[in-house]
């Protein structure tokens, strides 16, 4: 389980970038987060993964806190970013290797690893290829291979579905809800209104720090969710 209690930071500039965030993402569940460029969503994320520290409140992953025991939060979170960071002088199978081992995955097999790639969809072409070559769309792909070998109980994304061609979004949607299947909590970050909606079990705008709308897929049936979005964007002063 993900959860905020009160999450707070403020930059050094003086920028309040998250705004006392209080929510929950609970096993079994997707939730979708959404705002504009700037309106706190990264924040959120890297206060979750402990990349930078809260200016008041906490974040727990399964009950831990990430800035009192960071190591240990991370064994139980994964994450991928719409950059997804690899070893570029590394294959895809080293990539794999390296980061399964680093999670405490040391009885996988190379077999294991062809697994998850033929499951994200990367052409068998690019296993032994290093990634300094790969395009943006194929980095994404072997990032959520990584995800699916690390196998934590707690999922972050920002943007994964960046770099994706429309067919391998929608097959890295089912894996989210296969995912979620299985017990994982998922968090993501999204501008893919109508994707999450197909997905998520909740949904929240944020907009300057602010969580400004939280509901549930069933509070939604029946809404245009981008029109939704553009109604509190604007009756909060923007528009993404």
């Amino acid at each position: 389980m993900l959860e905020a209690k009160n999450l707070t930071k403020r930059y050094d500039d003086g920028l309040l970038a998250l705004d006392n965030l209080n929510l929950e993402v609970k096993e079994g569940e997707i939730f979708c987060l959404f705002g504009a460029n700037g309106a706190g969503k990264t924040t959120a994320i890297n206060l979750f993964l402990n990349f930078i520290p809260p200016t008041e409140g906490t974040a727990l992953i399964n009950g831990i806190d990430v800035t009192k025991e960071p190591l240990k939060s991370k064994r139980y979170i994964s994450f991928v970013s719409e950059n997804v960071m690899l070893y570029d002088n590394f294959t895809a199978f080293q990539n794999l290797d390296y980061f399964a081992k680093l999670a405490g995955k040391r009885l996988l097999s190379k077999k294991d690893y062809r697994r998850a790639l033929q499951k994200v969809g990367l052409e068998e072409s690019a296993y032994t290829m290093r990634t300094k070559n790969y395009s943006k769309g194929m980095r994404q792909k072997l990032g959520i291979a990584i995800l699916m070998i690390k196998d934590a109980p707690n999922i972050i994304l920002d943007e994964p579905t960046a770099g994706l061609d429309p067919k391998a979004a929608a097959e890295f949607l089912d894996l989210l809800l296969e995912f979620k299947e299985s017990g994982k909590a998922i968090f993501m970050s999204t501008h893919d209104i109508l994707r999450a909606k197909y997905i998520a079990d909740r949904i929240g705008f944020l907009k300057q720090g602010k969580l400004v709308m939280l509901r549930t897929q069933s509070e939604l049936e029946g809404e245009d969710l981008s029109k939704l979005y553009l109604h509190y964007m604007h009756e909060h002063g923007e528009v993404n």
